[in-house]
Order: C-alpha cells, then structure tokens, then sequence
C-alpha cells in the first residue's frame, strides 16, 4: 500500500514536470515567432545570409592555393604560373625558402602572379633519407602554412609545384563533386607503376597537385609539426602529407584530370588520349618536348590556352569517328591534336596510349609498366596515322554556329596514293561549348 502510494506520488510530480516544459517551449517559440516578425534583428538577417552562401556554387573565389617553388627556380617557373593565374578571382601564396635578390624584387610584386610568401623555419625537423633533399619537409610544411594564412570562406585548399599548370575552371568543376564539409584528400597518382609501388597507391603526387576540405585541412595544420617528426625517413613532401592524413583516417580520393606526367621526351601519346574527364592539371613540362612541333615550350603551352579559353571542359576530350566514303578513323583530341587512320581501327584499338614518350627512370622492368593500357607507335613514320595539330580557334557570333577549331598537318615526307590522309593539309572541326553539369561530371569518373 505504501509503494502504491509513493509511486503515485512520483507520477503526479512527473506530470506537474512536463506541464512546466511545455509552458516554456510555447513561451519561447512565441518569442522566436514575434521577434523574426516584427523584430527583425540583424543577426539573423545575418544568419540567413551565411546560410545562402553556404549553398552557393563553388567558385575560384572558394579555393586557397599554395604552390611550392623556391629561389632559384621561381625567375623561370613562374611563367607557368602566369598561364593560369588569375589574380582578381584567385588567393593564395608561392613559398620560396627566402627572400628574392633586390634585382627581382619589382618582378615578385607583378599582380599576374601570387604574391610570395617566405617559408619558415625547418632547420629542427630531422630528415634522414639518404640522397633526398631535406627540403622535402619546407615543401610539405606549405599544406600548414597556407592554412594559417587565415583566408575566409575557404571551401578547398589546393597545392601544387611552380610547374604544375592549373586549369581553374576544370579544377572547380571537378572539386564540385563533392562535400567540402567533409574530409575530402583529392589527387593522383603517377603514370608509373612503379612510382605508385614504392610511394604508395594511396599517396597523390604533388606535382600532379592535390586538393583538401577546408575542415580537413584546418585540422591537419594544427597537428603536421607533431606528425612530420614521426617520419624523417620518407623521401619527399607528398609522402609526409599522406601519411599525416593517413593517421587522421584519411584516403586519397582518385581524380584521373590530375597529371603527375612522369614520362619523358614527346607526350603526344598522352595527350592525344586523354581519359574522358575534365583536365585539371598537368606537370613536369621541364622534362618533356614541347607540346607542339615547331615552338618553345612557352610558346607551346601559350598557344594551347588559346583553346582552353574558349572551352575548357572541352579541352583534350576524345572523339572517334568513322568515314565510310574513304574507310578512314578519325580521332580527336579537341584543341590538340586530330589523327586519321588511313582504314577502319576497332575503337578499343584506337584507345590505348601511343606511346610516344620514354620512361622516367631507367631500371627493372616495372620501370616501363604504366597505369594505362599502351600501344606500340610503328616505326615507319609512314605508316602512323596522319598527325594534324590544334592551329586556331573562333567563335561564331551565332550560337548555332558554335565553335570551330582548325588542325594542320605536321611535315611529312611520305608518298601517298590519291585516297591518303596524308593529302590532306588541314582539318576543321565544328562544336558547341561543353558545359557539364556535375552528375555528369560524376559520371565520366
């Protein structure tokens, strides 16, 4: 009788307790009500308006950039970074390990370029990899130092090398895919296998470039100095920056637009057989001949941003063709290059790698096995598909009209019968800007 009594009791001041919560919850919600109405309190005008750019597309103005360069080679490989720079929408920083000579000093104030930011102090840090250069650690120490540049409204910080060459509007297009207020670690790896086995398959090369989530990014500078202590026996900068994302439970997600280019020599296989996917990046052109015949690399590279001004989704997409009349394959590779095969080529023929170029270290055999398949180049010049290269864009001032890119024959001296490719002098191709919404970027992956 007595529990019966006390356990009555309890529910009634259980009762009395909800009634009180209740009371309250509609006081404050009256409160909130009449307040938003009539009120109008700036902080939550202000509010509202974080929230809007919250879900606002990602754009250039939402990327931090550090690019890891130094005294010596900066004079030369900022004109790599000149192609892609855009100073009005980019942020972001070049770290040398000191101070420009007072002779450049005008030249590091140029507005087409970032500004220069001096790397910090390593000189405590142990580096024990034997043969390495100990600046491996300044260079990795750039992911910390860009984060504490203390830039707002970040959405992604993106690394990269002095000649790494970007193409901003690819890059964001890409990094859109995905939640920027998740971890996100996004690269490559190389075209070597044997580069991946012994750096890792789960490490993005720097050169190639690598972008992080702006929450990942915050946390991974608070601890790197701590982390990096843990492995002066890697060899370069990106292995101590993957590891450190590693001991966060951090894996690379692979984006096959970035480019490592660990090849050597003529990278026209390459190019001419782009995988279907937003170009991003490209590297390593201080290794490689010119992208096209006849021209410095500068002069290369500049006349190829002729086309990736007009369409940078489009750049370097392949399309396969066939023509009944004259039994031809064609295959182009959109501001590049067009070859045409003098008879009809299986597509899954056409689509391996030419390859053109050398492999980056001599040594066992795993040294010339790639990530990709590759076909062998014939050595009879005259029995290779004709080759025309990008000449010229324009665009029409009708939309119907679209875009036309001119390609124009290599020089050749084969003979040829009246049905050749080879009579031909130039090819135009007639298209449309490529504009890729992000399930279909989501998709080409």
């Amino acid at each position: 009788m007595q529990f019966v009594r006390l356990l009555f009791k309890t529910q009634q001041s259980y009762s009395r307790l909800i009634s009180l919560v209740l009371i309250s919850s509609s006081a404050c919600i009256i409160y909130l009500l009449v307040s938003m109405f009539f009120v109008r309190s700036p902080s939550l005008v202000h509010t509202y308006t974080s929230v809007q750019d919250v879900y606002s597309p990602t754009s250039l103005q939402h990327l931090v950039f550090g690019i890891a360069s130094n005294k010596k080679s900066w004079p030369k490989r900022k004109e790599y970074v000149k192609l892609w720079w855009k100073s009005h929408q980019m942020r972001g920083c070049a770290f040398l390990e000191e101070s420009l000579p007072p002779e450049q000093q005008e030249a590091a104030n140029d507005t087409s370029l970032p500004p220069v930011c001096i790397s910090g102090d390593t000189s405590r840090f142990r580096y024990t990899y034997r043969g390495g250069l100990p600046s491996a650690i300044r260079v990795a120490r750039v992911v910390a130092e860009t984060v504490q540049l203390n830039h707002s409204n970040v959405r992604w910080y993106v690394f990269g090398d002095d000649d790494t060459v970007f193409f901003p509007e690819n890059l964001v297009k890409t990094l859109s895919k995905y939640d920027n207020e998740l971890w996100y670690y996004i690269g490559a790896n190389s075209e070597i296998y044997e580069q991946n086995r012994v750096f890792g398959f789960g490490m993005a090369f720097g050169g190639a470039g690598f972008a992080i989530s702006s929450p990942l990014a915050k946390l991974l500078a608070k601890v790197f100095d701590s982390c990096i202590e843990r492995y002066p026996h890697l060899y370069g900068s990106d292995s101590r920056i993957s590891s450190c994302l590693a001991e966060l439970g951090v894996g690379l997600t692979h984006e096959p637009g970035f480019h490592q280019v660990d090849v050597r020599g003529n990278t026209f296989g390459l190019f001419a057989s782009h995988p279907v996917t937003p170009l991003v990046s490209l590297h390593h052109f201080d290794h490689t001949d010119p992208i096209f015949p006849n021209m410095t690399t500068s002069k290369a590279l500049q006349h190829f941003f002729q086309a990736v001004e007009v369409d940078s989704q489009r750049i370097l997409q392949q399309t396969v063709c066939y023509d009944r009349w004259f039994s031809w394959t064609i295959s182009v590779s959109w501001g590049y290059a067009v070859q045409i095969f003098p008879n009809h080529v299986l597509l899954p023929d056409v689509l391996p790698v030419p390859e053109t170029f050398r492999q980056w270290k001599r040594g066992n055999f795993l040294s010339g096995v790639y990530t990709f398949n590759t076909r062998q180049v014939h050595p009879d010049p005259c029995r290779r598909p004709t080759v025309f290269f990008f000449s010229n864009v324009s665009v029409s001032a009708s939309a119907r009209d679209g875009i036309q890119t001119v390609y124009r024959k290599s020089f050749d001296n084969c003979t040829y019968d009246i049905a050749s490719p080879k009579k031909l002098k130039e090819v135009r191709v007639l298209s449309h800007r490529l504009e890729l919404d992000l399930k279909q970027v989501t998709e080409l992956k």
